[in-house]
């Protein structure tokens, strides 16, 4: 209906302007324009003049119906103009031009195919006429084909939806808006959409026009159902039955909000602690039972004021902690029973007010556990004199908590401390004197031990050392000189002093010796001055300048202490500043605790002296005793082969008839006395000028040494027995053999192999031995 509207209204207004134009060509009042060609334009006038030309197009605005077949192309309408020619020729240009669009020679314009409106609504053309020369009749006009809408689309959600109430939300509560879309033409009713609930429902309603979901009930409840699930229908053709439909689900939670009252599980509640339990650790939990959701959980506890042991906290899931606030103790209380109540703060009325368990009972049983001793004190403090003997300082007293009382043994965990604690009655004394100024408190720890469980307490014990008057004054003194020129009553420098005692000290100082040159001026507040007497000095005089300064502290017992004052010469100018001084030192008192220091460490150096001394002395004894005493291997060889000269000793061991053991430890007579070796017993003749070997020497020694190894008991046995008679026949230098040597016939003199030196010492002394020193002991 309404296309044919628009075709009847532009068909009036051209018919209209076709009129208009005849009338002004009959019409000879109207003005007529001349048709001139550009050439002759250009000759009437000087400038050219631009005209409009008048469109001669007559036409209407073209509609084609979307989704028409078109098997073979059909008329939508003609290109008219009020040019009368016989032959005309009709050209398109623009959207679909010669494609989806058409024209004949008549000017019939057609359509070749379907067309989709909502893929092109609206096609833009251009047509142009031309004679049959070819010849421009009437210039291009521009004209738009319109596709109309039909039915053809499905209105179209965007998908699901999921939308979440509170619960007991009042009616007309908003709880979402659905939406579709619908491709056809919106300005029609087939794109106009209508919503609907498929199935009424008693708790939601939806706007048909603006698709707005509401809540029609105030009475959800999430504990009754937590979630709905609505149907929506969109329809277009304004919902009429022939429009096209499409449906959508909208999931709706009910929110939770807090509507429940809490309610305890039970009635009574029985719990069993041990009296060693923790304070602020929780004992027991009271369930608690809500239909709300946790975080909507707000129960508020309420305890009798008069049970202070006990206290109520929450639990991360909402239920009630029972807390320990005081230390439990079965001896004084066993047992206890309160009650406890509960409540919350309700956003609305709840409905299980009359079902809910508000008030519980507790029941709580201590348990009795055998505990460690426990002190009367938390630290225990006491003052001792110090430079005394205290047998008793004060007493650290530990009882058993349990019944039982069982007996408690005390000790001191610190083994040096100075304090000692009786172990059954806990009384402290001292084991030596305190001295204030070497440690001011004394701090050790006490354990007391449950006998025969063992249990164990510690406590901590503070010995203060009472400060007495016992440390002498010490003399202080800036840096005291005299000058040449300095005249009667000069302060050369002031005087101070310490004490290291706590007490408060009124120092007082004098002179201990009188001095002709010094005097001292007391001020009475710790200060005094020392003053010169008579002067001037001079720096030449090599006389030494001191005094000695008597100080008392004015405590109880009077503390005096002398000091000798050093009080060196100096140059001085004007001003007294010290230009050239004569060298010379201070000397200030010692006190004994320095001295026995010093008497100490000096002590200490002696004795390591004394000790090196004595390792070193040990050492030379040792390593000349292993010199003088070699090792001995002595075998018993027998052989009857005879002697083959310096070779032979490279086949047997002569160190026997060679060895220089002088020292008698393995020759010894029955008196035990040590004797020298056979070898110094052979004497060398005062006055011969050769030696000679005699065979019968050697033999008389070798039975000598026989006769006495056999009555030896105390010497070592011989091993070995060696026979030699001549060695070295062949040597053109001869022999120098001991065993040709005759003992009583030789006068050779061996006393030069002393002077060469520490390896012929040996040598020398077998050699060189007088007979006076037969019984020398080596």
């Amino acid at each position: 209906m309404m296309a044919w509207l628009q075709l009847w209204t532009m068909g009036l207004v051209a018919t209209v302007a076709l009129s208009i134009s005849f009338a002004a060509a009959e019409d000879p009042a109207l003005p007529v324009v001349e048709e001139l060609g550009p050439s002759e334009i250009v000759k009437k006038e000087s400038h050219p003049i631009l005209f409009r030309q008048k469109r001669d197009w007559i036409w209407n605005s073209m509609y084609v119906e979307e989704e028409k077949p078109a098997p073979s192309p059909y008329k939508i309408g003609r290109l008219k103009s009020s040019q009368t020619m016989t032959v005309k020729n009709f050209q398109l240009e623009g959207e679909g031009a010669n494609t989806i669009f058409t024209v004949d020679s008549k000017g019939d314009l057609f359509v070749t195919r379907a067309l989709d409106r909502e893929e092109k609504s609206t096609y833009h053309l251009t047509a142009s006429m031309y004679d049959g020369n070819n010849n421009l009749i009437e210039d291009a006009g521009d004209f738009e084909i319109h596709v109309t809408d039909i039915n053809d689309n499905t209105p179209v959600f965007p998908g699901a939806y999921n939308r979440s109430i509170m619960e007991r939300s009042m009616i007309g509560t908003k709880v979402m808006e659905v939406k579709a879309d619908d491709a056809d033409d919106p300005s029609t009713a087939n794109g106009e959409v209508r919503y609907s609930l498929i199935h009424s429902h008693s708790a939601f309603e939806i706007d048909s026009i603006t698709g707005e979901i509401r809540c029609k009930t105030n009475t959800l409840d999430r504990e009754t159902k937590s979630q709905y699930v609505v149907v929506v229908k969109a329809q277009d053709m304004r919902g009429m039955a022939s429009g096209s439909t499409a449906t959508t689900s909208v999931t709706i939670t009910i929110a939770d909000t807090n509507d429940n009252l809490v309610s305890f599980t039970r009635r009574t509640y029985d719990l069993r602690v041990p009296e060693d339990h923790k304070v602020n650790e929780k004992i027991g939990t009271l369930e608690l039972e809500d239909r709300d959701q946790i975080q909507n959980k707000e129960p508020i506890f309420i305890i009798p004021s008069d049970i202070k042991m006990f206290d109520i906290e929450l639990s991360p899931h909402k239920d009630g902690k029972l807390m320990l606030k005081k230390a439990l103790d079965f001896e004084t209380t066993n047992s206890y029973t309160f009650a406890i109540q509960v409540r919350e703060n309700l956003r609305f009325p709840a409905e299980n007010m009359n079902s809910a368990i508000t008030t519980a009972q507790v029941n709580i049983k201590v348990l009795d556990v055998d505990e460690p001793p426990v002190f009367t004190q938390h630290v225990y403090t006491f003052t001792v004199v110090e430079e005394s003997i205290v047998n008793n300082i004060g007493t650290v007293t530990a009882k058993d908590p349990d019944r039982a009382n069982k007996r408690i043994r005390y000790s001191i965990l610190d083994k040096d401390s100075p304090i000692s604690i009786n172990p059954f009655t806990g009384q402290l004394s001292t084991l030596r004197r305190l001295d204030r100024e070497l440690e001011a408190t004394h701090v050790f720890q006490v354990m007391a031990q449950e006998e025969p469980s063992g249990l164990e307490s510690f406590v901590k014990v503070n010995i203060t050392v009472q400060d007495i008057n016992d440390n002498k004054p010490e003399l202080v003194v800036d840096d005291i000189f005299l000058c040449e020129n300095d005249v009667t009553n000069t302060v050369i420098g002031t005087l101070r002093a310490t004490d290291k005692d706590d007490q408060p000290a009124s120092f007082s100082f004098s002179l201990a010796s009188e001095s002709s040159n010094f005097s001292i001026k007391d001020y009475g507040n710790n200060t005094a001055d020392i003053i010169v007497r008579s002067g001037p000095f001079s720096l030449d005089d090599p006389k030494d300048y001191s005094v000695y300064v008597r100080i008392t502290d004015g405590g109880r017992p009077i503390q005096t202490s002398i000091t000798k004052l050093a009080i060196k010469s100096c140059r001085c100018d004007n001003r007294r500043i010290a230009t050239q001084c004569k060298a010379g030192a201070r000397r200030m008192g010692v006190s004994v605790h320095a001295l026995i220091a010093i008497l100490l460490c000096i002590l200490t150096i002696l004795v390591i002296v004394i000790l090196f001394v004595m390792r070193k002395r040990y050492q030379k004894n040792s390593l000349a005793s292993m010199k003088n005493s070699g090792e001995i291997h002595e075998q018993l060889v027998t052989y009857d082969e005879e002697g083959g000269g310096e070779m032979d000793t490279n086949g047997y061991d002569v160190s026997i008839l060679s060895s220089a053991c002088h020292d008698g430890s393995l020759l010894r007579h029955p008196d035990h006395h040590p004797h020298p070796s056979l070898y110094a017993m052979v004497q060398k003749p005062p006055h011969q000028s050769q030696p000679t070997a005699c065979k019968g020497d050697m033999a008389v020694m070798i039975e000598m040494k026989k006769d006495e190894a056999d009555h030896d008991r105390d010497g070592f046995p011989y091993d070995t027995l060696h026979i030699y008679g001549y060695e070295g026949p062949e040597s053109l230098a001869g022999s120098l053999s001991s065993l040709d040597s005759s003992s009583t016939g030789s006068n050779l003199d061996y006393d030069f192999l002393s002077d060469w030196g520490p390896r012929f010492r040996t040598l020398a002394e077998l050699y060189g031995v007088d007979e006076q020193e037969y019984y020398h002991q080596y």
